[in-house]
């Protein structure tokens, strides 16, 4: 035991055969040492390079990929807008009736439900189910009567998903015995 005036001295590790110690190694070890090194060292740099690179690529790929899926869409919303570009040229007609128009505007909104569908979105159905906060937004809570308490009496705003995703909630009454 060392006392407490004097500090114990580290004890030096023993070498070995197989770690000379940089003084005691040959000339010829050392390079060689050094060169492992040195390709070690370039082979960090290059694959830090690689990787700053495939970061690069993916970013750009999604970029891509963001891109295309909105020209996609965007390609499939525009013939809802031409029908509806030739719907107000057809209401701006001195001949036109309410009764054509009224048709035209329930053709286009059939075609604008079947584009959604085909993109993958869904609309939720609330009235008359029970209410999930997840679900459905309650801007309004009215009397229980035909509709069983806590259930869904009315729908003012659609609520639609994507996929198993909520786009966005359904705005609804709330039935309620205390209202």
């Amino acid at each position: 035991m060392s006392s407490p005036e004097t500090p114990a001295a580290p004890e030096a590790a023993p070498e070995t055969a197989e770690t000379p110690s940089p003084e005691s190694a040959p000339p010829s070890e050392v390079a060689r040492l050094s060169a492992e090194l040195a390709a070690a060292q370039d082979r960090l740099l290059r694959l830090a390079a690689d990787f700053d690179n495939f970061k690069k690529r993916a970013a750009r790929e999604r970029d891509d990929a963001r891109k295309n899926g909105t020209e996609s869409v965007l390609g499939k919303l525009l013939p809802v807008l031409d029908n509806f570009d030739m719907a107000m040229a057809a209401g701006a007609q001195p001949n036109t009736t309410l009764e054509s128009l009224k048709t035209g505007v329930t053709m286009i909104h059939g075609q604008f439900r079947s584009l959604l569908g085909d993109l993958g979105v869904t609309a939720l159905e609330a009235t008359g189910q029970p209410f999930d906060p997840s679900l459905h937004e309650a801007v309004s809570t009215c009397p229980a009567g035909e509709v069983p308490d806590g259930h869904v009496a009315q729908q003012v705003r659609r609520g639609y998903r994507f996929g198993d995703r909520l786009l966005r909630p359904a705005s609804v009454v709330v039935a309620s015995k205390s209202a």
